[in-house]
């Protein structure tokens, strides 16, 4: 069923919108589906095979082949995987293949109900890619699924980041492949630069099942993957550098509450300026030093070791906020990376000229079909109705769930916070029962961990250092007196199976040091215990000091009495917390918003890109645009080199000149975003400001690529061996990374502080 005509659309969506939550789906009919399938009487070997070719015959299945190759599929898991899957994986997997997104608990099962909806998009002769989180799981998981399907008959495969062009490009043509996002993100942006049709990696988009859908589909929507290239070195000036280093919080420089802005005070923009040799940095002239002083100021203050990055190997490795791992291939735009660089006094690393993006919403909206699966879809079912048109069913637990949440424990301070963390971990462990702390950052992972140690608690700890033993150490977490330490989400995709006697003590006990800035990590959290009818418990504790609260309330808050070990007894202070919550996921769905409108804006600019390119990769377009201008030079080469070859220069100077013209105009676009929001003072959308300069600068686009390649041809020195040289010098290397979309907070953050710029009251250093 294709996503653009699911049950979001029409009549029913619209009264579904009034009737209950947008976004969520009606899931009666795969539960029909899937009671057919269980009252189909399992068949032999031979007849099931028979049973499978007669249904890849028949194309788009009706309700009645869904439960036919359900029931197949049960006895092919039974036999290949010695698994036979519940009936409630059978709902989730019927629900997939009608096109939505479910939601299953912790342990419920949901790689074997994605694979069995694979399999049943690929049987109907669909090509179908299953999108994980990382590499770890798309291999973990094409391994395990492997048997299900080849008995089914269905080839597959896994992509990870050491997979070479060739291999991926036979790995995508197979019936199911497992990939993480951002290694189909790139091979995407790798293909919108070849120059000839042989090195194409992808196939068309088909059917796309995206396990961990929250986090695919929303925790990574607003940072782009980027396609860089060349040999330039970013490098920070020192003198900017050492002069920053040499600022004092409160003195020379304040931050905003949330952590996400920081301005010179007046005495620093003069300590600032007279280190500098006496500069007004306020004069045009010294723009660039002045952004080259907020990008160092930026790095100094607010961004943390062990906390926003690790240093490790000579490397500065940015950390993923929403997972507490390192971000591979990530770096920060615009100086940032190389101020991060010389603030740890590390080699810059290069930097170049970004030649594509894309964000996880236009890579994902390219499938005809989108479904997928994950622990906590319902709490966003109402953004990815709006981002991806898709609608979320939450499929009932295989075993009711007796997991026991305590209340939240909150303290006055953090010291106050962790002292009682490390009581009540220590005391949980005398008692044997195994514990899993979930720890905010990599920092916080280690000084609990050292507090735990000196109290007499050895402990297990996982963080962004050593996140490749992620699985291994999640695996055994479960096991009788252990107790293990993981930054923000806990081993997500590896169970945690209970040790012996360990059901008798009550099962797993999480405890969360904090909350997280959305409840969505709280709650997966929360579900590493509890699996599949297991006991279990969890516990937050708290403190109105923590950065989830000093972050997102302007005004500091009024917590009630305290006892002797700070912890608060007025049940508000929870209130408080549920609060600050709110207003964080607020804030990061309007970062979504934001770059999902203008994100749209340049997206309708590069598809008209992108279809000329193809229409020049794949016919005599250049040559005969080329031939328009420059007759006479065509006919020259014509005659020299022949009509082929004429035609293979057009094409690979067009090309050039297109990808050229395009890094060019995504750099300038970036410019006019970047002061957009003064529009505001005019009372004028930013937005549609926006439009208008970006629909502007680009009515000219293709004329300037036509007219820089006919004098590119015009004057090159061809012969049939530098045609391959010819057009603009494309970059020596390129490389794939990601970046923050918003590394300096959003327009209004920036805006307001433009306001604050600091006035010039005495010239004190």
């Amino acid at each position: 069923m294709s996503r653009k005509s699911g049950p979001a659309r029409g009549v029913h969506g619209f009264v579904r919108r009034f009737l209950q939550r947008p976004g969520s789906a009606d899931l009666r009919r795969p539960r029909r589906i899937a009671a057919a399938a269980r009252t189909t009487a399992t068949v032999e070997t031979a007849s099931a095979a028979g049973s499978l070719a007669a249904l890849r015959d028949r194309g788009s299945w009706g309700d009645g082949e869904l439960a036919q190759f359900l029931a197949l599929a049960r006895a092919a898991a039974q036999m290949s995987l010695d698994e036979r899957p519940f009936d409630v994986q059978l709902v989730a997997a019927a629900a997939m293949l009608v096109g939505h997104v479910v939601e299953m608990a912790t342990g419920e099962g949901k790689t074997l109900a994605g694979a069995l909806a694979a399999a049943g998009y690929a049987l109907q002769s669909r090509r179908v890619q299953v999108i994980s989180v990382n590499d770890y799981l798309a291999r973990r998981d094409a391994e395990w699924m492997g048997p299900l399907y080849a008995e089914l008959g269905i080839s597959f495969g896994w992509i990870d980041q050491w997979t070479t062009a060739e291999r991926r490009r036979e790995l995508y043509r197979r019936d199911v492949v497992y990939v993480p996002v951002n290694e189909v993100g790139f091979d995407v942006l790798r293909d919108r630069l070849v120059t000839d049709l042989d090195e194409l990696v992808l196939p068309e988009p088909d059917v796309a099942v995206v396990d961990e859908a929250d986090s695919v589909l929303i925790d990574s929507a607003r940072v782009p993957l980027v396609l860089a290239g060349g040999t330039d070195v970013d490098v920070a000036d020192p003198n900017v550098v050492s002069t920053v280093r040499r600022l004092r919080s409160g003195v020379h420089y304040e931050t905003d509450p949330a952590g996400r802005t920081v301005h010179l005070t007046a005495l620093g923009l003069a300590r600032v300026e007279r280190r500098l040799g006496g500069v007004d940095l306020y004069t045009e002239d010294k723009a660039h030093t002045l952004a080259s002083v907020n990008v160092a100021l930026y790095a100094h203050a607010l961004l943390r070791r062990d906390v926003d990055y690790l240093v490790r190997d000579g490397k500065v490795e940015l950390i993923d906020d929403s997972r507490g791992r390192v971000a591979h291939l990530q770096r920060w735009p615009d100086g940032l990376q190389a101020a991060v660089e010389a603030k740890e006094g590390l080699d810059a690393t290069p930097a170049g000229a970004v030649l594509d993006r894309i964000v996880v919403q236009s890579l994902l909206g390219r499938y005809r079909t989108l479904c997928g699966m994950t622990g906590t879809a319902m709490a966003v079912a109402e953004e990815l109705h709006e981002f991806y048109e898709l609608s979320v069913g939450a499929v009932e637990s295989n075993e009711p769930c007796i997991r026991e949440d305590l209340p939240d424990r909150v303290y006055l301070t953090v010291e106050a916070k962790e002292e009682a963390i490390v009581a009540h971990v220590a005391a949980i462990h005398e008692t044997g029962q195994p514990v899993l702390l979930g720890t905010q950052d990599v920092a916080e992972s280690e000084r609990l961990a050292g507090a735990l140690k000196a109290a007499g608690v050895e402990c297990a700890v996982l963080n962004a250092r050593n996140d490749a033993e992620e699985a291994a150490i999640i695996a055994k977490a479960g096991e009788r007196g252990r107790v293990t330490i993981s930054t923000q989400m806990a081993g997500r995709g590896t169970d945690i199976r209970l040790g012996d006697g360990v059901v008798e003590l009550g099962g797993l006990h999480v405890v969360c040091s904090g909350r997280h800035e959305t409840g969505r990590l709280d709650d997966q959290l929360r579900g590493r215990a509890g699996r599949q009818g297991d006991p279990g418990s969890s516990l937050i504790i708290a403190s109105v000091e923590d950065d989830l609260v000093t972050a997102n309330l302007t005004e500091s808050p009024t917590p009630g009495s305290a006892d002797e070990n700070g912890l608060i007894r007025d049940s508000a202070a929870a209130d408080l917390l549920t609060h600050a919550q709110r207003v964080a996921e607020g804030a990061a769905l309007a970062v979504r918003r934001t770059t999902w409108r203008y994100g749209l804006i340049v997206d309708t600019q590069r598809g008209a890109v992108l279809r000329h390119r193809d229409l020049v990769l794949r016919s005599d377009r250049a040559v005969k645009q080329l031939e328009e201008r420059t007759p006479a030079r065509c006919a020259e080469i014509r005659e020299k080199l022949g009509e082929d070859l004429l035609a293979d220069a057009a094409r690979l100077i067009v090309l050039a000149h297109l990808d050229e013209a395009w890094s060019e105009h995504l750099a300038v676009l970036d410019d006019v975003r970047e002061g957009i929001h003064l529009r505001a003072l005019a009372r004028e959308s930013p937005l549609e400001e926006f439009r208008k300069i970006a629909n502007d600068l680009f009515d000219p686009f293709f004329e300037t690529v036509y007219e820089r390649a006919a004098a590119t041809l015009a004057d090159a020195d061809l012969t049939e061996g530098a045609i391959a040289s010819a057009g603009p010098r494309r970059p020596t290397s390129t490389w794939t990374y990601l970046v923050t979309d918003d590394p300096f907070g959003s327009e209004a953050d920036r805006f307001l502080t433009g306001l604050r710029r600091p006035t010039r009251r005495g010239t004190g250093a």
